[in-house]
């Protein structure tokens, strides 16, 4: 096969839609996947599969890859600056996805930088939780995700679990919002910046379920503030490709930093389809240095909702149900085997009537999931 012009570490879903993005600009890419069958390795024709913690699994993938991005943002750091050092751009860098990597590290920089952000402290005993206070939220500082490594304690004896996980813990404050929100940018090397409409996100069971975009309702400061945080942070940590920065919008009004993502991102997924260019689009042309592409809105509304395993185990079968009962909902599966509440797909829906927009994306999500829709 030709030279790869990037190397994309990591099988995800993610991974599989950055393809998509790339067949149309015609970009070649080289990917490192963890198994033979997961989502991008089934669709990445010059795919290897290996182990991302192994240091010569890395460069023998990235031999002839100029530029190296990610499709997670567990890639050991000090693997990252011996590519680095052996001539390989990787983006974004291992000195800015640090602090995606890292929830205590995270919390420190953006402090330090003056974004509002949920008081917190990091704690190593019962004794220190219970001097912070509660209600608290403790999070393992590295690898949580989906609701995984996150506890909402009210006594010391809710934190049980989580001290015996053996992992670093950040406590932070239980804040009292309104809604999640979240801030997508585009970032190149050379500078450029470009951001999307900052949308709202819903969560169940602690995973992200339906995405609007742009947030409802949203004040004209908040939205301007976001945008401005957002950009700012890609700036000053040196962040190249796509970050998310979600937020909460506190029930006083108040934005605060929740979490920072250096990829591509679940609240971002609607751009696919209802944006001038999608988040994967400008994800390869940030890492690339290509000129951004506009992240406008297509239609007034898109919302996005994620299709979550349940009872329907034929995707490929229920496909033609969903396709015939909502002709005008975009459909993406992942290639996923079905567990229970595993994200395998998700659909978007987009028009002017958002009572419309969501209803219609929430019955092809229910047909995929239970084989029903919900009134």
């Amino acid at each position: 096969m030709p030279s790869p012009q990037l190397a994309v570490i990591g099988g995800g879903q993610l991974a599989r839609m950055m393809q998509q993005a790339a067949i149309g600009l015609g970009i070649r890419i080289r990917l490192l996947a963890e198994a033979p069958d997961v989502s991008a390795a089934q669709v990445v024709p010059d795919h290897v599969v290996g182990d991302y913690t192994d240091l010569d699994t890395l460069r023998a993938i990235v031999a002839d890859a100029p530029v190296v991005t990610f499709d997670h943002e567990h890639v050991p750091p000090e693997h990252l600056r011996a590519l680095e050092t052996e001539g390989h751009a990787c983006r974004p860098g291992p000195h800015a996805l640090l602090y995606a990597q890292d929830k205590g590290d995270m919390r420190a920089r953006l402090s330090e930088m003056g974004i509002p952000c949920p008081r917190f402290r990091m704690v190593t005993t019962a004794e220190e939780l219970a001097s912070f206070g509660f209600p608290a939220v403790v999070k393992t500082t590295r690898g949580g995700y989906d609701g995984k490594g996150v506890w909402v304690v009210r006594s010391a004896a809710d934190a049980d679990e989580a001290f015996a996980s053996g992992r670093s813990l950040l406590a932070e404050e239980l804040v009292d919002f309104r809604r999640e929100l979240s801030a997508l940018v585009a970032r190149s090397p050379s500078g450029e910046v470009r951001a999307y409409p900052v949308v709202e996100s819903r969560q169940a069971n602690g995973v992200c379920a339906e995405v609007i975009a742009p947030a409802p309702d949203l004040d004209a400061g908040l939205d301007a503030e976001a945008r401005a945080m957002a950009e700012r942070i890609a700036t000053e940590l040196d962040v190249t490709g796509i970050l998310a920065v979600e937020l909460f919008e506190t029930a006083d009004g108040r934005l605060l930093v929740n979490e920072l993502a250096m990829r591509p991102h679940n609240t971002g997924h609607w751009s696919i389809d209802g944006a001038v260019t999608s988040q994967f689009e400008n994800h390869l042309r940030a890492v690339l240095d290509l000129p951004l592409g506009s992240t406008e809105a297509r239609t007034p509304f898109s919302v996005m909702v994620n299709i979550l395993g349940g009872a329907v185990e034929d995707l490929e079968a229920q496909r033609a149900v969903v396709l015939a009962a909502e002709p005008d909902v975009k459909v993406h599966l992942y290639g996923k085997s079905v567990k229970a509440g595993r994200k395998v797909g998700h659909v978007t829906a987009y028009g002017s009537d958002l009572d419309d927009v969501l209803a219609r994306a929430r019955r092809a999500a229910a047909l995929f999931t239970d084989g029903v829709t919900h009134d």
